[in-house]
């Protein structure tokens, strides 16, 4: 180990053995300093300080630019290391460890939930999951065009963050910046990197992984069985969840329950839906296996998910 990498890096003020980053613990902890947040995003400008963790477990979508720097990691047992002016791409629900940084590491971030990242790219979704579950290629360099871009961007952005300024529709304008520049993110890794590598074959297990993570961003009613999704694939269930944990590390049952987790929690926070309106948009029988179904995995009843 190198003798810049001083510190282990700290993203919560709550000390347990694994630190979760939700869009609430972002907002709220001070060692960030926050742009802009909403339901769906949070926007960190830089980190004020750091302190030591043994790991974090990453919710949300995230896309990093380290801003000066560096900063070492293990995602979900694969090694990156990101230098200054290279973008980290990490998507939802990974486990960070062993993270190390320099003492003069910074970096601009923008979290975002999976509901907000599917609204940005719809179609083009498919270029996010070939990207990080398919070839993980969680860092990528940004050439002196794309740096221009994207500083030009952000200063348009930050106007933006100003609150003393009265800006009709803040929140549309901040989120149409944004879906702009994860377009243009997604855009350049296509026709710089993806074009340089071997395409995949359209008869491997990759294929099939990657059709499943359309299928289940484009289903409304994702609390379905897996052997549903499996149907729907033509392919066995045992199958599914083989290339599933082989791709991603996480099963098919795993990922079916973080989407419908997600959406619950929109719903619940999101839209004035009654409980029995929400039990049917998502697919479930009836009210009570709903609610027990949001205590088992929230550990609250849906109206506590709602107010918390």
């Amino acid at each position: 180990m190198e003798c810049h990498y001083l510190c282990k890096m700290r993203i919560f003020a709550t000390m347990k053995q694994q630190e979760e980053i939700t869009l609430q613990t972002l907002t709220s902890n001070e060692d960030l300093q926050i742009g802009y947040s909403d339901n769906d995003i949070v926007i960190v400008d830089s980190v004020q300080k750091f302190a030591e963790i043994s790991a974090a477990h990453v919710s949300m979508n995230a896309i990093a630019i380290c801003t000066q720097g560096k900063v070492q990691a293990t995602i979900n047992g694969q090694q990156i290391e990101l230098h200054q002016n290279q973008v980290a791409i990490i998507p939802q629900s990974v486990v960070a460890t062993d993270v190390m940084i320099s003492p003069d590491f910074n970096l601009k971030a923008m979290f975002l939930t999976n509901r907000i990242l599917q609204s940005f790219l719809r179609e083009k979704m498919n270029v996010w999951n070939d990207v990080v579950y398919l070839r993980r290629l969680h860092v990528v360099t940004m050439e002196d065009i794309d740096l221009q871009f994207y500083t030009n961007f952000y200063e348009m952005l930050s106007m933006c963050f100003d609150k003393h300024v009265d800006y009709p529709f803040r929140t549309d304008v901040i989120q149409s910046l944004l879906r702009a520049a994860v377009l243009g993110l997604c855009g350049a890794i296509k026709q710089r990197i993806l074009t340089d590598v071997e395409p995949l074959d359209a008869g491997t297990a990759n294929n099939h992984f990657q059709r499943f993570l359309d299928l289940l961003h484009s289903v409304d009613v994702k609390h379905r069985t897996v052997e549903w999704y499996a149907t729907e694939l033509c392919i066995t269930p045992k199958y599914l969840s083989s290339i599933c944990k082989k791709q991603s590390g996480k099963t098919a049952n795993e990922w079916i329950t973080e989407h419908v987790l997600e959406d619950i929690r929109y719903y619940l926070k999101q839209t004035d839906y009654s409980i029995k309106q929400i039990c049917d948009l998502l697919g479930f029988p009836n009210t009570s296996f709903f609610g027990k179904y949001v205590k088992d995995h929230f550990g609250m009843t849906p109206m506590q998910l709602r107010v918390q």
